[in-house]
């Protein structure tokens, strides 16, 4: 595009009509763009999401969209979704058409501080706890990226004074240029999505896009403790550590069960491990870099302790939905790759029926098979990856092949034991059988309050029939 942060008169293909499609079409048709939408699903399928954006002036094509198509715009953004190597992107890059994420349109236009967050595991559950503790700090705050709302669309809502805490994802990285947060996080980094970056290198050289535009300004934190994240520390912006396990130059860091800070040489006593309401070592590490960032960000000790305290956690991530009979079942659908699955077995000592699978992002589940012989008593897979997770688990726990969750959970309450964990933890993406994993967990917590339903009514006919 001639002009980058000029939207209007230009022709522009929103590639995806998913959430952040939408988002990106009534954004740039608002700016007089000349706006292009297509997907490759039919019309019948999105036609509650067409309507508004053809009466904001969008154009929609569905199906697959022609060479031509790609080849005539000045800015094309594909959705998070779409592979950046699709060989009608990389012919309208090679002519010359501007190719960018959503994230990169989106921050050109953003006001105010940009704190984003990476990494393969603990993203939502770190970039919500950085938002909660600033907004509680006084801080005007917007969450924004792949926790739930488009960057995009809170641009309207930011001001010079505004904190955009942003969770950033590889798909959001891989097409950006000057995205520039004023602190950047990088978690972790686990193998994952390598059925699309192929290699970790690739996968990790995405990821560290985080760091590429900041200045000496800017503040970088990185994991200490994580031998793949720490090469990707820049030279550039300052660099703060975290870690559960060192003492760090500067950031936060756990010493004699306190959560310290240290900058500058001087040390400050945040609050106490045993304080932290999160169940885990990896949320452990998700508060020492949420701790690292507000006080970059310009927030107090007692401001943070206190917000870490009241911090119930985030929805699919290690959630508890109920106890019945005796039986503790947890939600962590937003374990997608082995490494989340192996952080939330080792949240429990042991007595885990664990339900693994869905749609398989080209995972070694060999890697699971420690923890499942130490901590699990029972493995119940579902989905579409069920039999390669078989194959590579086997030995190590028993196995039921359960086919859907439904039926995982009809199984888990047959063999449960009070004291035993029910534990949603799949190690894979969603899509053979949901949505989303948003949608995996809720179907999953709805089945375990009809579960609780169902013992309820129980014991009150049983309390009924005593009375009698």
């Amino acid at each position: 595009m001639p002009n980058a942060a000029e939207l209007k008169g230009k022709r522009v293909l929103v590639v995806g009509l998913a959430r952040t499609g939408v988002a990106t079409a009534r954004f740039c048709a608002a700016r007089g763009a000349v706006v292009t939408a297509t997907d490759s699903r039919s019309e019948n399928e999105l036609s509650s999401t067409t309507a508004p954006l053809r009466a904001a002036g969008v154009v929609c094509e569905f199906g697959s969209p022609t060479d031509a198509l790609f080849l005539s715009q000045d800015l094309i953004v594909p959705s998070p979704g779409v592979p950046a190597d699709l060989p009608q992107l990389l012919a309208a890059r090679a002519a010359g058409v501007t190719v960018w994420s959503e994230v990169e349109l989106a921050a050109r236009f953003l006001r105010g501080k940009l704190i984003a967050i990476t990494g393969s595991n603990g993203k939502t559950t770190t970039t919500s706890l950085i938002g909660h503790i600033l907004c509680g700090a006084g801080f005007p705050t917007i969450l924004a990226g792949n926790i739930g709302t488009p960057l995009i669309a809170c641009v309207d809502n930011s001001r010079d004074d505004t904190v955009t805490v942003a969770e950033l994802s590889s798909f959001q990285l891989e097409l950006t240029e000057s995205v520039r947060p004023n602190i950047a996080v990088f978690l972790n980094l686990t193998p994952d999505h390598l059925d699309r970056h192929h290699t970790l290198e690739a996968y990790g050289a995405v990821k560290a896009k985080i760091f590429a535009n900041q200045t000496e300004r800017d503040a970088a934190i990185l994991n200490a403790d994580d031998a793949l994240t720490t090469p990707h520390a820049p030279s550039r912006p300052q660099v703060y550590w975290f870690s559960r396990k060192q003492r760090v130059g500067q950031g936060a860091f756990v010493k004699d069960g306190q959560i310290i800070f240290r900058s500058d040489g001087e040390e400050q006593a945040i609050l106490r491990v045993e304080e932290v309401p999160l169940v885990g070592a990896h949320n452990l590490e998700n508060v020492l870099a949420s701790v690292a960032a507000a006080k970059l960000a310009g927030a107090s000790a007692p401001q943070i302790a206190g917000a870490i305290k009241g911090f119930s956690g985030v929805e699919h991530r290690l959630e508890f939905v109920a106890e019945v009979a005796g039986v503790r079942y947890y939600n962590d659908s937003k374990a997608t790759n082995v490494d989340a699955t192996q952080k939330a077995l080792e949240a429990f000592p042991g007595q885990v029926l664990v339900i693994l699978g869905g749609k398989d992002k080209a995972s070694d589940y060999t890697a699971l098979r420690q923890n499942l012989k130490t901590r699990a008593k029972l493995a119940l897979l579902i989905g579409s990856a069920a039999g390669k997770i078989a194959g590579q688990i086997e030995g190590s726990v028993p196995i039921e092949a359960a086919g859907t969750l439904e039926r995982a959970l009809q199984i888990a309450e047959r063999v449960a034991q009070p004291g035993d964990v029910v534990l949603l933890a799949p190690a894979c993406a969603s899509f053979d059988q949901f949505e989303n994993y948003e949608h995996r967990g809720r179907v999953f917590k709805e089945l375990v309050h009809k579960l609780a339903q169902r013992a309820a009514n129980l014991d009150g006919a049983v309390a009924t029939q005593t009375g009698k």
